[in-house]
């Protein structure tokens, strides 16, 4: 089984989005953290259940309807690369 690797922007979106979540209610924030490490932790086992991404090579799970993990998958790891609010554009687009 593939081992499951995080990138740093991935611990940077993830980071963000529950410190700005806390502002306002820190236990929805945990919650949501609570979910989106659960359902990651879950990616080794069946890293193609979710639909193919915009950006190839990579796949997007969404974990509830605001917010999707981007990810990719080798026969060694499946590495998560971001963690994005619906809000942002993925990819991200050149200046």
């Amino acid at each position: 089984m593939p081992v499951l690797e995080w990138r740093d922007a991935a611990r940077l979106d993830l980071l963000a989005i529950v410190d700005y979540i806390s502002d306002d209610n820190p236990d929805a924030a945990q919650r949501l953290k609570d979910d989106i490490e659960a359902k990651v932790s879950a990616l080794p086992e069946h890293p193609r259940l979710y639909r193919a991404g915009r950006v190839p090579g990579t796949r997007e799970m969404v974990v509830r309807s605001n917010y999707a993990v981007v990810y990719a998958e080798d026969a060694c790891a499946v590495i998560v690369l971001r963690v994005l609010h619906a809000a942002r554009q993925w990819p991200p687009t050149a200046a």
